[in-house]
């Protein structure tokens, strides 16, 4: 047996071993998602290693014509590592909440400028061509939105009995959207399960004809 054939073995046996998941949580499961895990993580190790921080280093503290500012940026993250590592323990963990608050400042940003760039701007520009186009989805669309984000709207007057109350227009909108989120949902998750059924069946397709021509 050659190594590819073995390799296409262990991919279906690990395919029914996550599969088994639909009898029931067991070991052959946890077995498989075990194995994914600790492969995925040896991946992410590698890649990190070998594409980030190698590249990092050899351009700002190892490079011979390196000035002191690239040593000094180069050795940012070795410094952010370092604390992290500090919130491993209990009297000095507390160093480790400054790399954290960089860390999560520095992606609150990034994802508020993608967010704004890639989803909000580009989403409007859709939703007004939309309209302009076709005015009955174009409203539909629009009700969608303006109702999906209403659902998430928890402001309202507080109640006697110590509760708190919405306008009857808010609850409608609010009843609207959770429709909308509900078929959202929906559509996505039928479309997850079709298209895993999919890739299963075609990788099973594959596998079987390799195991039979070989």
């Amino acid at each position: 047996m050659n190594p590819e054939q073995i390799g296409l073995w262990a991919g279906l046996i690990l395919s029914l071993m996550v599969f088994s998941y639909l009898l029931g949580d067991n070991f052959l499961y946890r077995l498989a998602v075990y194995i994914f895990v600790g492969l995925a993580a040896a991946f992410v190790t590698i890649v990190t290693v070998e594409s980030v921080l190698i590249p990092w280093l050899s351009t700002t503290i190892a490079a011979p014509n390196a000035t002191g500012g690239q040593r000094a940026l180069g050795l940012i993250p070795l410094v952010l590592g370092l604390l992290l590592l500090f919130k491993t323990t209990p009297r000095i963990g507390r160093l480790g909440n400054l790399a954290l608050a960089f860390i999560i400042a520095v992606g609150a940003a990034v994802a508020i400028v993608g967010a704004l760039s890639g989803t909000l701007i580009p989403l409007m520009n859709a939703t007004a061509q939309t309209v302009n186009s076709d005015l009955l989805n174009g409203f539909i669309l629009v009700i969608g939105v303006i109702s999906s984000l209403t659902y998430f709207q928890y402001l309202g007057r507080r109640a006697p009995g110590g509760g708190f109350r919405q306008s009857l227009p808010i609850q409608f909108l609010r009843t609207i959207g959770r429709g909308f989120i509900v078929v959202t949902l929906g559509a996505l998750y039928g479309g997850a399960i079709l298209t895993g059924l999919t890739v299963f069946s075609e990788r099973i397709a594959y596998i079987l004809s390799r195991i039979g021509g070989g």
